[in-house]
C-alpha cells in the first residue's frame, strides 16, 4: 500500500514528489472549518486533480476558479495555486454540499513524460508547458468537450496506482501522456503579461520570506522586493494569499517550530527564537491558537 500524503505545501515547495526513477506522488487533500486553505505555492512539477467531495475555490496563475465535486484539475508546473474552502454561508445555500472539501491529486514531473529527451514530443509539446511558453486549460468541468475522455484516463490512473500491475510505471505513463494529448487542442501560446508580472513579484517575496522567516522581518522590506509601496504591498499579499502578511508568516513559523520539535528538539525558547520569535509569550499565543494546544503539550504528544 502506497503512503499517502496531504497536500498542504509552502509557497516554493521542495519535497521530492515520488521517487527519483519514478517522479509521481498520489495525495489526499481536505479541508474543513477548522484547515480552509491550502496556502499559495508552487513547485516545478504538474499536477492532475480529481475534485471528489465538497466544493472550493481554487486561484491559479492568480484567476479564481469555483470547483464542483467531478471537476477536474491539470495544473502544469511553476503556477502559483491555492485551494479556500467555500465559507459556511455558501455551504448553506446548497444543503446537499458537505461542510468540507476532498479531492485526489497526482503530482509529477514532466520529466517522467519524457520533457528531458530531445524528441519531437519534447521540443514540440512537453518543454513549452514546462517554460509556459503553451497553457493547457487547467479547470476541466463536466461541460467541456475532452472531459469525459479525461475522466476516463484519470479513474485509470487512480486504479493503476493502487493495483500496482506488472508495467504500472509505464501505464500510467501513457496515461498522462493521453491527458496531455486531450488538452492540447484547448490550450492557448503565452500567457496574460499583467498576470504573469503579479505572479512573479508574489513568487519573489514567497521566496525572500522563506529565506528570512527567522529574522525580523518588516512590511517596508517585503514591500520593496516587490518595489510597491507598504499600502499597497498589503492589500496585494491579502488579495493573493487570503491572509495577511503577518498571519502567513506566522504560519510559515509555526510550521517549521514543529519540523524542530518533531527532528528532537526540546527547548522551547530556542525553538521560539530560531523560528523568529524573540517573545516566547507571543509564541505561545500564536502555537495555541494554530494547534489548540501549547508547546510542551506538542511535546508530550511526540
Amino acid at each position: 500500500m502506497k503512503l499517502l500524503k496531504t497536500l498542504a505545501l509552502e509557497q516554493k515547495e521542495d519535497a521530492r514528489h515520488g521517487k527519483a526513477l519514478f517522479p509521481l506522488q498520489k495525495y489526499i487533500t481536505r479541508l474543513d472549518q477548522d484547515h480552509p486553505v491550502v496556502t499559495t505555492h508552487w513547485h516545478d512539477e504538474a499536477e492532475f486533480t480529481l475534485i471528489k467531495e465538497g466544493s472550493a475555490e481554487y486561484q491559479i496563475d492568480l484567476e479564481g476558479h469555483p470547483v464542483n465535486p467531478g471537476d477536474l484539475l491539470f495544473i502544469q508546473p511553476r503556477l502559483l495555486h491555492t485551494i479556500a474552502l467555500n465559507s459556511t454561508e455558501q455551504f448553506q445555500q446548497n444543503l446537499f454540499q458537505p461542510e468540507y472539501f476532498q479531492s485526489e491529486t497526482y503530482v509529477f514531473h514532466l520529466n517522467y513524460l519524457g520533457a528531458n529527451a530531445t524528441d519531437i514530443c519534447a521540443t514540440r509539446y512537453l518543454l513549452p508547458l514546462m517554460n509556459e511558453e503553451y497553457t493547457l486549460p487547467c479547470h476541466i468541468s463536466p461541460d467541456h468537450p475532452a472531459y469525459a475522455s479525461l475522466k476516463t484516463v484519470f479513474s485509470q490512473i487512480s486504479r493503476l496506482y493502487e493495483e500496482t500491475p506488472p508495467g504500472y510505471e509505464l501505464a500510467i505513463k501513457s496515461c498522462l501522456l493521453q491527458a496531455v494529448f486531450l488538452l492540447l487542442p484547448y490550450g492557448v501560446s503565452g500567457k496574460n503579461q499583467d498576470t504573469d508580472s503579479a505572479s512573479e513579484k508574489l513568487k519573489t517575496v514567497l521566496d525572500y520570506i522563506h529565506l528570512h522567516y527567522a529574522e525580523a522581518l518588516s512590511i517596508k522590506e517585503l514591500a520593496a522586493q516587490c518595489y510597491f509601496s507598504e499600502y499597497y504591498f498589503m492589500r496585494f499579499f491579502k488579495k493573493h494569499m487570503h491572509m495577511t502578511v503577518i498571519d502567513y508568516l506566522n504560519n510559515l513559523r509555526m510550521e517549521k517550530a514543529v519540523e524542530l520539535f518533531e527532528q528532537g528538539h526540546t527547548s522551547i525558547i530556542e525553538v521560539s527564537m530560531s523560528v523568529g520569535f524573540h517573545s516566547l509569550s507571543y509564541f505561545h499565543k500564536v502555537f495555541r491558537e494554530k494547534f489548540s494546544m501549547t508547546p510542551k503539550q506538542f511535546l508530550q504528544q511526540l
